[in-house]
C-alpha cells in the first residue's frame, strides 16, 4: 500500500492559489486533487505554454470550474509575476526547466528561469503581500555536480532566505525536496515503456550500480499539501521515500529484455543525496519526512517544527536508504 502523505490538509477553502509551471505533469495532478478536495476561490494556471493552457482547459471547462484562470507568462517575466499575483493567498512554485543534459548544454536559459525565475517570485509575491509560498525543490539540489541542481539550490536559498526580509507580518517562504517522480513527462519510466512498444530489444542502462528515489506524482502533491499546512516559513520539507536500483527498474518493467550499458550522461550522478552530515545538523526527523530548519530560527521568535534531531553523522542517500522498492511495489507506483 503506497505511502500517504497528507497528515495534514491545508486551509484552502475560499483561497486564492496560483500554481507556476501548472500544465506541467506535477502542476496537473495538483490541479485535479485540489478541484476534488477543496472549494478555493480561484485556482491561477500560469504557465507560458499556450497549447497545454489549451488542453487543460478541455478537461477543466469554465461551465464546471468557473473559478479557474488560465494566465499565460514567464516566471522570467517579473512585472508579468507581479500582475498575476494581485489577490492570491498561496502560491505553488513548480515551474523550472528539470532535465540535466538540456541544462548543461544551454547554462543561460537554466540560470534565468531557475534562479532569477526564483528571485522574480520572492519580489512579486513580497510585493502583493502572498500569505504562503512553497517551492519545488529536489535531490539534485544537494551536494550539485550538474548545472541543474546548483539551479535548484541558488533557489532554495533564495526562498529561505526570503523569510529574512519579509516582515513579522509578511509571506512565508518553504521548499519541498524529493526525488525522481514516477510517470512525470520526460522522466526515464514513460521513456522505457516507449522504447518498449515500439519493439526494442534492449532497454538503455547508465550505470549497473546506479540508485534513484522515487516517488508518484499524488504522492508528490500530498507531500507538497501537507508541507503548505505545516510551514512556519524558512523549511526545507524531505519525504522519507524508496530507493531502487535503475536495473532493478528495468528488470521489472520488461523482464525479457536486455539491458544495454551506455555509461553515465554530462551531468549524472551514480547516487543521489536527499540530506548531508552538514544539513543534519539543522534537520528534525518527523514520521513520514525530515523537516531542515532555516538558521534564522535562532535569532527570532518564529516558531519552529519539533521532532527528532538528527546526528552530524547521519546521511539520506539513495545507496544507503533503509526503504528499497521491490519489483511488487514499483507496479503499484506505476498503476497508481
Amino acid at each position: 500500500m503506497l505511502k500517504n502523505f497528507l497528515i495534514e490538509s491545508p486551509e484552502l477553502d475560499n483561497q486564492t492559489i496560483l500554481v507556476t509551471g501548472a500544465t506541467g505533469s506535477f502542476g496537473n495532478c495538483f490541479i485535479e486533487t485540489v478541484v476534488k478536495r477543496y472549494k478555493p476561490k480561484k485556482l491561477i494556471i500560469f504557465s507560458r505554454d499556450e497549447l497545454k493552457q489549451y488542453e487543460m482547459s478541455q478537461k477543466f471547462p469554465e461551465s464546471k470550474y468557473s473559478f479557474i484562470r488560465y494566465f499565460i507568462g514567464d516566471v522570467r517575466d517579473y512585472d508579468r509575476l507581479d500582475m498575476a499575483f494581485r489577490g492570491v493567498d498561496v502560491i505553488i512554485h513548480a515551474a523550472a526547466l528539470k532535465h540535466v543534459t538540456i541544462a548543461e548544454y544551454n547554462p543561460y536559459e537554466c540560470i534565468h528561469t531557475n534562479v532569477i525565475g526564483a528571485e522574480n517570485i520572492v519580489r512579486a509575491a513580497l510585493r502583493n503581500k502572498v500569505k504562503k509560498v512553497i517551492a519545488l525543490s529536489t535531490d539534485k539540489a544537494v551536494s550539485p555536480i550538474n548545472l541543474y541542481g546548483a539551479s535548484k539550490l541558488a533557489a532554495e536559498k533564495i526562498f529561505i532566505a526570503a523569510n529574512n526580509i519579509s516582515g513579522e507580518d509578511g509571506t512565508i517562504f518553504a521548499v519541498v525536496r524529493y526525488g525522481n517522480v514516477i510517470n512525470s513527462r520526460g522522466s526515464v519510466i514513460p521513456l522505457f515503456k516507449k522504447l518498449l512498444q515500439e519493439g526494442a530489444s534492449k532497454l538503455p542502462i547508465t550505470d549497473p550500480e546506479m540508485t534513484r528515489f522515487w516517488i508518484t506524482l499524488s504522492q508528490g502533491v500530498d507531500f507538497v499539501l501537507s508541507s503548505l499546512a505545516m510551514m512556519n516559513g524558512g523549511e526545507i520539507f524531505v519525504p522519507k521515500i524508496p530507493s531502487m536500483m535503475m536495473v532493478d527498474l528495468a528488470q521489472a518493467l520488461a523482464p525479457n529484455v536486455d539491458r544495454e550499458i551506455i555509461g553515465i550522461r554530462p551531468g549524472e550522478k551514480l547516487h543521489e543525496w536527499m540530506l548531508t552530515g552538514d544539513e543534519a545538523l539543522q534537520t528534525v526527523e518527523l514520521n513520514d519526512r525530515y523537516a531542515v530548519l532555516p538558521y534564522i530560527y535562532e535569532d527570532t521568535t518564529r516558531s519552529f517544527i519539533t521532532g527528532k534531531k538528527l546526528t552530524k553523522r547521519f546521511t539520506y542517500s539513495s545507496e544507503t536508504n533503509a526503504e528499497w522498492l521491490d519489483v511488487n511495489s514499483l507496479k503499484e507506483m506505476i498503476n497508481e
